[in-house]
């Protein structure tokens, strides 16, 4: 992870301790520390401000960003 570290904001990348699958995630994308994106559900469709999921996968879009803790 890079960028953003000193002030206080989510670093670019994914953060520590984090469980991804089938995900696409922009390079540009904040993913904070403990986030689990695996689509536990099985959701096929959804929408939110920070991410979509097409198809069960989940895609981060270029400056979004993830709090930490989240679960998807």
């Amino acid at each position: 992870p890079e960028g953003g570290a000193g002030d206080g904001q989510i670093p670019r990348g994914i953060g520590h301790d984090c469980h991804v699958r089938n995900a696409i995630i922009d390079f540009n994308a904040r993913i904070g520390d403990g986030c689990r994106l695996v689509n536990a559900e099985g959701v096929e469709n959804a929408d939110s401000e920070q991410w979509t999921i097409r198809d069960g996968i989940i895609v981060v879009p270029k400056n979004a960003v993830i709090p930490p803790g989240t679960v998807i």
